[in-house]
């Protein structure tokens, strides 16, 4: 049976998530072009006002139980899911993310489908909806914004002190526009002696690393090799300049058999081989700012022991701030001991009693580990994803999902993305099984 009825849930896991999987925009258009019935949850926190749902030509329901398919951002309550429900949202749950597995295990029990924006993608692997964009820009606006507040607690005046965090400006144009002005301040006054040469890495050049650096190339920037980093103090250049350096995949990582030659797909499909290189660029580094997708198979970026390592004697090393983008605990950094939320976004990591201290002050990196960066900038991620979504929704719309699983006709991408289908785990993800034991 075809389904036509969409509803929008009020997203509920925390009072940052601003964010909605469609805008009004979105739905006007595929009311008029579809005929698809919207039922929007109301919600004092979305970004865009119910009002505006009403005005596309959506109802708005506080239930939401009379629809085909839920859309969502964030994990859903448990006491919130609705059985025999088609649901699509971000589920936290093809690692095996512990804390969120009774999630999954209630809506087998529900009966209901669950399609992961995470697993849409291409024949390549590429995700096809996502906010990573946004992510990179949050992150590097509030790495640049504890660089700032580290240095001041230094004793160090700088450019950076004024930047807020990106919560604070409202919206991207505003972000923009402040963030150039202070590109304008160091082209006039220039970067502190004592910071100099003030470079920040970025590992990773994906689509995280590109809204990172829409934001680091607003101010005057001039990018490097990783070979050049020994070299930049140098330069005469330092005094009015960011120097930024990306990172790729064979910047990270080397064959332990030294007779082999980097290959990147051999990297992807067989990480054993391969060992980390990437701490003989960290001393150079002002900053590092995380943007790789990172699973326990591959090598770590940056370990505990080798942050304790540059932390050695208690001595303060170039390394002031990490931005880790990517958040993923005990991961691709290891220091990453939790999450944090836009309102406090750091801690100061200790590496001889393994722990985290509060703020930005005290002997260890400044890491900033916020793990929902983009409901810092709601409206314009908003838009971008929902642009992206709303391609896939009249498909999902004219789809039987009453059939069994191999007879369904969907766009490949959005039937690969269904981890569960009536309550069953799909082929592709028969794996997970093993996560729900014991529960």
């Amino acid at each position: 049976m075809a389904m036509n009825r969409i509803g929008i849930r009020r997203e509920s896991k925390n009072r940052w998530e601003r964010r909605a999987p469609l805008t009004p925009e979105h739905v006007l258009r595929l009311v008029n072009d579809h005929g698809i019935d919207f039922s929007i949850q109301p919600s004092d926190l979305r970004v865009f006002q119910n009002e505006e749902y009403e005005e596309a030509g959506a109802r708005i329901d506080e239930e939401i139980n009379e629809v085909d398919i839920t859309l969502g951002i964030k994990e859903i309550p448990i006491h919130e899911i609705i059985p025999n429900m088609t649901y699509m949202f971000f589920s936290h749950t093809i690692k095996g993310q512990e804390h969120n597995m009774p999630m999954m295990k209630k809506l087998m029990d529900l009966n209901c489908t669950v399609i992961d924006y995470e697993k849409i993608v291409d024949e390549h692997g590429r995700r096809l909806i996502f906010f990573g964009w946004h992510a990179g820009v949050a992150g590097m606006v509030d790495t640049l914004w504890a660089i700032g507040r580290r240095f001041e607690w230094e004793g160090v005046r700088n450019p950076f002190s004024s930047i807020m965090k990106a919560h604070e400006y409202g919206d991207l144009p505003n972000i923009r526009e402040h963030i150039s002005s202070i590109g304008r301040l160091i082209t006039t006054y220039g970067i502190p002696y004592s910071m100099r040469p003030f470079v920040i890495g970025l590992a990773g050049a994906g689509n995280v690393s590109k809204g990172a650096q829409e934001i680091l190339d607003l101010l005057p920037v001039k990018e490097v090799n990783p070979i050049e980093l020994p070299t930049l103090n140098k330069r005469k250049d330092a005094g009015n300049n960011i120097y930024k350096v990306i990172f790729n995949e064979w910047d990270l990582v080397e064959p332990k058999d030294p007779s082999h030659k980097f290959d990147l797909q051999d990297y992807y499909d067989h990480p054993e081989r391969y060992r980390t290189k990437f701490f003989d660029h960290v001393p150079y580094l002002s900053a590092l700012v995380n943007c790789i997708y990172w699973e326990e198979r591959y090598p770590r970026l940056l370990s505990k022991e080798q942050i304790k390592e540059l932390y050695q004697d208690h001595r303060s090393p170039k390394l002031r701030v990490i931005g880790d983008i990517s958040c993923d605990v005990d991961g691709a950094i290891q220091a990453t001991l939790k999450a944090t939320s836009p309102e406090d976004p750091v801690f100061v990591y200790d590496p001889w009693e393994d722990g985290a201290i509060p703020g930005w002050k005290g002997t260890g990196p400044v890491i900033m580990p916020v793990d929902n960066l983009p409901c810092e900038i709601p409206k314009e991620s908003s838009e971008y994803f929902g642009e992206k979504l709303k391609e896939f929704i009249p498909s999902l719309c004219q789809a039987d999902l009453d059939v069994p699983f191999g007879e369904i006709e969907l766009p490949t991408p959005i039937k690969n993305a269904m981890v569960i289908y009536n309550g069953e785990f799909t082929e592709n993800y028969q794996y997970m099984k093993e996560f729900l034991r014991g529960l």
